[in-house]
This record gives C-alpha cells, sequence and structure tokens, in this order.
C-alpha cells in the first residue's frame, strides 16, 4: 500500500504546488499593491507545503527522488493535482474564485488530517492549516466584496463560478486511493470534507449573491494524471531552468 500513499502525498503536493506557481503569476501585476503583496504570500505560502508533501512523498516512494526531483523532473501525466488548480488565471476575479473554490476544500482537508494516524501527515497539515485559514479568509471576503461590488464585478464573478464550479468536485471525488488512506488511517474521509466545503460554499456564494447549478458534471481526471493543455504550459515554464541546468544552487 506504500504506492498508494505516495499517489496521496503527490496529490496534496501537487495541488498546492501548481496553484503557487499560477498565483505567483500575478506578483507585479495584481490590480493594486495590497494584492500583490497577498498573492505572493499566498504563492510562497503553497509552496512551503508542498515542499513538505514532496519531501515524504519522495521517502514515502523510495526511489531516491526529492522534493526538486519530484516538482521539476516529472512530466505532466505524471502530476497527480486536481483540474481546478490548473485552470487558466483569466482576469484577477477568475483567479480569485478559484483560489475560494480550492480553500474551502482545503481548510477541512487539513483540518481532518491533522488527526492523521501517521505523524508524519498530522504534522504537515497541522502547520499548514493557519496559512490555509487565512487564505480562506481572504479569498471568501473578496468573493463576497465582488459579488456585491458592482455590476461589472458581480458579472465577472459569476462568469467565473460557472467556469470553474464543475472543477471543484473532482476535490472531493473519492477513488481506490482515497478510500485506501482512509481506511488505513492516513487519510481524510473525503465525505466529511465535501459536507464541510460544501456549507462553506454556500455560505459565502450566497452572501455574494452568486449560484452555481448543483447539477453541473463535475470535471474530473487530474488526480490520476488526465490533465488539461494547459499544464503542460504551467509546467514548461516552472521546470524550464532545472531541466536547462540540472542540479544548479543559488
Amino acid at each position: 500500500m506504500s504506492q498508494y500513499k505516495f499517489q496521496y502525498l503527490l496529490r496534496l503536493g501537487d495541488n498546492t504546488l501548481v496553484l503557487a506557481q499560477q498565483v505567483a503569476a500575478w506578483a507585479g501585476h495584481a490590480p493594486v499593491l495590497e494584492e500583490d503583496i497577498a498573492v505572493a504570500n499566498t504563492s510562497l505560502d503553497l509552496i512551503g507545503q508542498t515542499m513538505m508533501w514532496l519531501d515524504y512523498a519522495g521517502e514515502v516512494e523510495g526511489r531516491g527522488r526529492d522534493r526538486d526531483q519530484l516538482a521539476y523532473l516529472r512530466d505532466a501525466r505524471d502530476f497527480r493535482n486536481a483540474l481546478l488548480v490548473e485552470q487558466a488565471n483569466g482576469d484577477f476575479g477568475r483567479t480569485l474564485m478559484r483560489q475560494f473554490l480550492f480553500d474551502a476544500w482545503h481548510v477541512p482537508m487539513l483540518e481532518l488530517l491533522s488527526n492523521s494516524d501517521d505523524p508524519r501527515i498530522a504534522e504537515i497539515a497541522a502547520k499548514s492549516i493557519k496559512e490555509a485559514s487565512y487564505h480562506l479568509t481572504r479569498s471568501s471576503d473578496l468573493v463576497i466584496r465582488l459579488g456585491g461590488g458592482t455590476e461589472e464585478s458581480f458579472e465577472r464573478m459569476q462568469n467565473a463560478l460557472n467556469d470553474l464550479w464543475p472543477f471543484a468536485g473532482e476535490l472531493v471525488a473519492a477513488d481506490e486511493i482515497d478510500d485506501a488512506a482512509h481506511e488505513e488511517g492516513y487519510g481524510a474521509d473525503l465525505a466529511i470534507v465535501e459536507e464541510l466545503s460544501s456549507s462553506t460554499y454556500h455560505q459565502v456564494l450566497q452572501l455574494a449573491g452568486l449560484s452555481f447549478d448543483p447539477e453541473a458534471k463535475t470535471r474530473s481526471g487530474g488526480k490520476t494524471g488526465m490533465h488539461s493543455e494547459s499544464l503542460g504550459y504551467i509546467l514548461a515554464e516552472m521546470q524550464s531552468l532545472h531541466r536547462a541546468h540540472p542540479g544548479v544552487t543559488w
């Protein structure tokens, strides 16, 4: 079952890694200075979490690959992030909506993992909760403010939700890897995560005046390596230096 644990850890690390790369693209380009600082800090938080997850993933795999090799020397088909985090940034409202949908899942996920029977997973989750909780507070506040703002800001946020909502379901769609993780005590019960994240979605989106289709078909595949074309472009940019100069250090 170590292979299941390796895949499980990759999912956690790849989610934060790909999202960190996406969010970092706004550094120096955000609409206001405060948001420029916020997106940079969010990306750094996510990178720090990625380092811990991929460090442990490499140890569990037992093939001598460290976090840098896992991050920079895998092809897109070997990544296990959910499709949500690789969706295009678009405008700033779309980026915030993607962040909110992820954060509302991430916080309860980490809360459950902090009680994992695996001490290392519990430790990583406990260290990450404070950052993730701040991310959720920030993204929720901005979604509410923009949803209830001008006619244009509302329209942009509703369009973003329409486009991204179908991808949120993959985060809580359990497969044999998730089931094995939960049954063996080191993983979270995604049914509970779904219940908690759904409550946050309904509360925040209602306050924002935004609506989603509860019958929308879930878009999935990322957790098993079936990605959109966009991930290839994300990785090409992220991995270019390491692949051009293997083992480079500052």
